[in-house]
Parts: C-alpha cells; structure tokens; sequence
C-alpha cells in the first residue's frame, strides 16, 4: 500500500482528495490502464475500503465518503493521512433472481433495460441487490419495470 497526506477537499456535496502524481503512476501500472475507472482499496483511519479512482474535471480525484470517513463533508480542509492500493477484484454485481425473472417475463421493460447505458443497468441492478427485505425488493421490481415501460419514476428519474 502507498501512504500519503492530503487536504480534504470539496466539489459540490463531494469530499475529495487529490492522489500524488507519483502514486497515481503505480497505480496505472498495477492497473493497466489510465483512463476510465480504476479500483482501488483505502485505508482511513484503520477502515478498510473499496473505492474506485477517477478523473472529473482534468484531475485524478479520491472520492471520501462517510462510510470511509465518519462526517466527511464537515470535515474539509482537515489533513488525513492514506494508505491506498490498486485493487484487483472482480466488483461484479449479480442481479436479483427476482429481477432478471420479471424482466425475463416482461418483454417490453427487458428491451429498454437491454438498451441503456452499463451505468444505468448497474445502477438498478446494485439498488436492487442492496435491499434487505423480500417485500423491498418485491415493491421495487415493481416500480423498475413501471419504469421501464414509462408508468413510474425510478432512482429520481422519469425515463429510462
């Protein structure tokens, strides 16, 4: 892991830190790439965490959210020290069994859901995934195929 220090910024509601160049360049090795998305594991503060580095307006940022760093957003301007890696796991999220059988039997809402960005399917898939309870995640199947097929919003959108 590289160690280093760092302001804590803010864009927007996003805390942030910039990553130093030197390690930015190791972790592209590691990576293979340096462009897109890149993973990455975090410690801060001993918690351990998965995030993934990327590039917004021209610059390399880490984005620091709460569950890494209690009360982030209050926080900035405050230096914290960082131990990051690049991190080789496959982050694949399967989704539901309920989900891809109601769009298995929903043949309009399985083609707009085909149709959309990987972002917007992983979205939906990931919210689905998060939900604890089976009357969740029976509900919200309902509202992703309302969706869908334009009859509800969704994840605070109107259209797919």
């Amino acid at each position: 892991m590289y160690k280093f220090k760092a302001t804590l910024d803010i864009i927007g509601v996003n805390p942030f830190v910039f990553v130093p160049e030197q390690i930015l360049n190791e972790i592209f090795t590691q990576a293979g790439k340096d462009r897109g998305y890149i993973p990455v594991c975090v410690v801060i503060n001993d918690n351990k965490n998965q995030q993934t580095l990327l590039k917004f307006g021209g610059h390399w940022r880490l984005y620091i959210n709460n569950k890494m760093l209690q009360n982030s957003p209050k926080r900035v301007g405050e230096i914290i020290e960082i131990a990051i890696e690049f991190d080789p796991t496959d982050r694949t999220i399967e989704p539901h069994p309920d989900l891809v059988q109601a769009l298995n039997q929903n043949m309009e809402a399985k083609q707009v859901f085909d149709r959309l960005p990987a972002s917007r399917q992983k979205e939906i898939i990931r919210y689905i995934a998060s939900l604890k309870t089976a009357e969740s995640v029976t509900k919200n199947v309902q509202k992703v195929l309302g969706f869908l097929t334009g009859k509800n919003r969704f994840v605070g959108r109107d259209n797919p």
